[in-house]
């Protein structure tokens, strides 16, 4: 049987696990965007809706399961937490810049975004970051590394920010976001992330496909999160 080529096509820009990612675009004057770089990526790259609203149970699954071979169960999962940072009573879906709501899910200490006191926690601030990526002191990143970051962050934001505040669930989605980073940039064997690659990913919210980075082969199961996570305290 023969396949049309256009619809081989249509298949591998619809779906990155058959070719590449889709085309990236950074985000429009009305498109929602949050704290988060990886699910603005996500965005910016088509897998998450480009308006960064409505997002629905089934597509979190997909789109990090497509992007990032995450098991979809961590999708599930991450959409649970997601849908409490919705103002609207009983919402099935949720958008990019509720997460934005502070002391929910987002937090102090930002490894790219300012305190909610001091600034919006929605848009990169290279300042922040340049503190972060001065604990990267090799071509792969660690988890001490990592670590080194994000606690310094954490004393930097305690210092500086009068209000400060670090809440346990805070807490825990630090540690998992600095673990998620290592993980995708690098390999949930040797837990080391390529600087290069992390550098461009945070700075543009964008994966560096063109570097050289790729979907990972293996499925990343949510058992290898929590066990990641518990290492990097």
């Amino acid at each position: 049987m023969k396949i049309p080529i256009l619809s081989v096509l249509a298949a591998m820009a619809a779906n990155p696990v058959l070719g590449q990612l889709p085309e990236w675009s950074p985000p429009g004057p009305y498109d929602a965007r949050g704290p988060c770089p990886m699910l603005n990526a996500l965005a910016n790259h088509h897998i998450l809706p480009h308006d960064g609203r409505s997002i629905t149970r089934e597509k979190t699954m997909s789109a990090l399961f497509d992007a990032l071979h995450w098991n979809t169960t961590i999708g599930s999962f991450l959409f649970d937490f997601a849908i409490t940072t919705v103002p609207t009573p009983n919402a099935t879906t949720w958008s990019l810049n509720d997460l934005a709501r502070h002391n929910i899910l987002e937090h102090d200490a930002s490894l790219t975004r300012p305190d909610s006191t001091h600034g919006s926690t929605i848009w990169f601030n290279q300042t922040i970051f340049d503190e972060t990526r001065s604990y990267w002191t090799d071509e792969l990143i660690t988890f001490q590394m990592a670590a080194d970051a994000m606690l310094a962050r954490q004393r930097t934001s305690n210092e500086t920010n009068p209000e400060y505040t670090m809440s346990e669930l805070g807490r825990d989605f630090s540690i998992g976001e600095n673990v998620a980073y290592v993980m995708v940039l690098g390999d949930k064997y040797g837990k080391k992330a390529n600087r290069t690659w992390a550098e461009f990913f945070f700075e543009h919210e964008r994966l560096p496909e063109h570097l050289g980075w790729k979907r990972p082969e293996e499925v990343f199961q949510k058992e290898e999160l929590f066990a990641a996570m518990d290492e990097f305290e």
